[in-house]
Order: structure tokens, then C-alpha cells, then sequence
């Protein structure tokens, strides 16, 4: 396995940090973190759990705190901001020279990759875990056949996995959708689940 290393890249002047695994020259995946308001960051189980995935895929990847999360300078902006920082994670992992990308998000971090895909066509693909349809309002996304694989936990209440199996076939019904019985938001105990089944969507080339 590659070494972690601790990175520093820009978003509209401001710093942020983040980890990146795997060398330089093929493809790779950029990972945003829950709610920085409630404890979300980049070493949240979720995203090391999406982290893992990738890097057993094959990928090279990139997570990072938003700003005013860690080490990140700025502060809080209510998903706009945040969107700079998910472009400027891809500009700086493409300026490694990696290609094609994908982005994934959890929770907080799915609402804000989701918002930013209409404007990142370099980005192939989407993957999302428990998008929070309860409380944050996904009306914008349409068809984008770029979402390939959406999880939620049974036990959800912040991202319920009935109303997510709905809205999965207006975002794009090739989609695969992955409900894990038992899991709640936070997914203790249910995160390999998670590596799991990424891995073997991104084995499976779809």
C-alpha cells in the first residue's frame, strides 16, 4: 500500500489540507466528508471506509477537510463555498496527473458533490452514501447518468432509505442502489459494508 501523504492545495485563496494515496498517472477519486458543524471531517469512518474501497480498486485518492473544518482556513458556507473546495480537490489531484476522476461523498458531503456536478463534466462518475434527503433539499438533481451507486442504511432517519430508493431512479434508474440492514446515519459497526460494495462496483466496471 502507498504512503499517506499530508497535502495542502487552494480554494479561491484559501488553504486547505488534505490526505492523498496512491502515485501519480492513472485514475482516481476525490472523497468529501459529513457536516463539518457536527464533527465532520476527512478521518470520519464513512469516508476512510470509501477511502479503502477505492484504494483497493485501483484508484488514487484525495480526501480533504472543507474549509473551516481541521486545518482548513475559512469558515462554514452553507454548501456554496464548499463547492469551490470539491473543484479545487480535482484541479489538484488532476494537476498530479491523475485521469479520468470520480467524486463520493457522505452525508453533507454527497449534498455538496451533488450540487457542484452540473458544473465538474471532467468528473465520471458519483457515489453517494446516505445523502441526507430529510433535511437538505436535493430538488436540483436530475438525470445524470453519472451517479452510479447510492447507499443508505435501514435505520436512517436523516437519509431514509425508502425515499432515496425513489429518488435514485430520477437521478438515473442504472444506478445501483445498496440499502445495508441495521446500519443508522453513522454507520457504526456497518462501514466495511460500505467498502465492500463500492469495490466491487468499481471491479465490476460499471
Amino acid at each position: 500500500m502507498d504512503d499517506v501523504r499530508e497535502v495542502v492545495f487552494s480554494s479561491k485563496g484559501l488553504r486547505l489540507e488534505g490526505l492523498l494515496e496512491g502515485p501519480p498517472g492513472r485514475r482516481g477519486a476525490v472523497i468529501t466528508h459529513p457536516h463539518p458543524l457536527f464533527g465532520g471531517n476527512m478521518y470520519n469512518n464513512v469516508v476512510e471506509a470509501l477511502n479503502r474501497g477505492y484504494r483497493e480498486a485501483g484508484y488514487t485518492t484525495l480526501r480533504f477537510n472543507f474549509r473551516g473544518a481541521g486545518m482548513s482556513e475559512g469558515r462554514f458556507d452553507e454548501g456554496i463555498g464548499e463547492q469551490d473546495d470539491v473543484k479545487a480537490a480535482l484541479d489538484y489531484l488532476e494537476e498530479q496527473g491523475v485521469s479520468p476522476l470520480a467524486l463520493a461523498g457522505y452525508s453533507f458531503g454527497a449534498w455538496v458533490s451533488a450540487l457542484a456536478l452540473a458544473k465538474l463534466p471532467r468528473v465520471a462518475r458519483l457515489v453517494m452514501v446516505s445523502p441526507p434527503v430529510a433535511v437538505l433539499d436535493f430538488g436540483f438533481l436530475g438525470y445524470d447518468p453519472r451517479v452510479k451507486l447510492v447507499v443508505a442504511g435501514s435505520r436512517d432517519d436523516i437519509a431514509p432509505a425508502d425515499r432515496i430508493e425513489i429518488l435514485v431512479k430520477e437521478w438515473n434508474p442504472d444506478a445501483t442502489f445498496c440499502m445495508i440492514p441495521g446500519a443508522d446515519h453513522f454507520y457504526g459497526g456497518s462501514a466495511g459494508e460500505i467498502t465492500r460494495v463500492l469495490k466491487e462496483l468499481l471491479e465490476s466496471g460499471a
